[in-house]
Formats: C-alpha cells, structure tokens, sequence
C-alpha cells in the first residue's frame, strides 16, 4: 500500500439547521456501521490506534486542528477499493509541531476521513464518505447530536460538503488523489 503525507488545508465547521437535522442524510445506523468498518481496515493498516504511523505535523486551521497528519492511500471495504484520507487533528490553539512530537496521544483531538466509495452512494459529491472519529474510534457528534458519518451536511450552507465541493476534486491538496494513482 502507498502512503502519501501531504499539507492540507481545513474546511469549514460541520453544521445543520434543525430542519435538516432531522431528515439529515448522515449519521443513521448504516452510517455508523460503515464508519466502524472503515476503522477497522485504518487500524490494520496503522493510520489509526496504537502503533499508528506518525508523521512530521504541520500547521493547520479550524476545523480540523491546529496542528495535522494527513496521509493519502487506498483502502478496500467490502469488496469496494477507493481513495483515502486521514488526516489526524491536533490542538489546542498555540500547539506545536515540537509538542506534539513529544506526547501525540495527549494532543489529538480527533480524526477526520474522506472515504471514496462505490460508484452511485453519492454522485452529487464524488462518492465520498465523511467521518470524524475521536481518538479512541468512536464517532463523534455534532452539538445536535448526530453521529458525524455518512453524507455529513449534505445540503447544509457549511460543513464538510460545503466546505470541500469548493475544491475541484474536494481535495485541499489539489494533486494528491492522482498522485496515488
């Protein structure tokens, strides 16, 4: 498998109106289940868990983090092989690359995945799955609540949709999907 570590650049907070919250095409069970798979196959491949692969961090931006791990690869779920993102966050505001060298775990907030999944789940954005775990797996929740896997903010005016259709490829770090290839 290739590993790509490359800069990134964040996107904008995950948000939805009440309306939305309430027919919101993420965080169903099916979600929940696909997001737990998914870090399975991230956990045996070390980008997650203990003994995950670390790498140099970089300075980020909210959302994600003030300081960032992002790698690039594939992974195959279900039969399905498409491109991967992981991109671990660091704060709080004011860290540093030093110290989070010196304690990651103590460091990471949460982590942040783009998964590109099987033709047809979501051809209004590429197909990517979104998720944001905290560090011990589990997903997080936005303050409504909802589960942050899936469709997340589809619709909405920002959130990880909104914030990533403004990249071509809904990638920051313009070439880094064709890099893999």
């Amino acid at each position: 498998m290739k590993n790509y570590l490359l800069g990134g650049v964040a996107a904008a907070a995950i948000g939805v109106t009440g309306a939305m919250a309430q027919n919101a095409p993420f965080g169903t069970d099916g979600d929940a289940a696909y997001a737990a798979l998914l870090w399975n196959v991230m956990e045996q491949s070390k980008l997650v868990g203990d003994g995950m692969i670390r790498a140099l961090p970089y300075q980020g931006s909210e959302p994600h983090g003030m300081m960032l791990e992002t790698f690039y690869t594939t992974a195959t779920i279900k039969g399905h092989t498409g491109d991967l993102v992981v991109k671990r966050n660091f704060g709080p505001a004011g860290v540093s690359a030093d110290t989070v060298l010196s304690d990651p775990g103590k460091h990471l907030g949460s982590i942040t995945v783009m998964f590109r999944r099987e033709d047809g789940y979501d051809a209004d954005n590429q197909n990517w799955f979104w998720v944001k775990y905290l560090p011990d797996g589990t997903l997080d929740k936005n303050p409504k609540g909802m589960r942050l896997a899936g469709r997340v903010a589809k619709g909405a005016d920002k959130g990880c949709i909104a914030c990533h259709s403004l990249a071509g490829d809904y990638i920051y770090t313009t070439d880094a999907i064709q890099m893999m290839k």
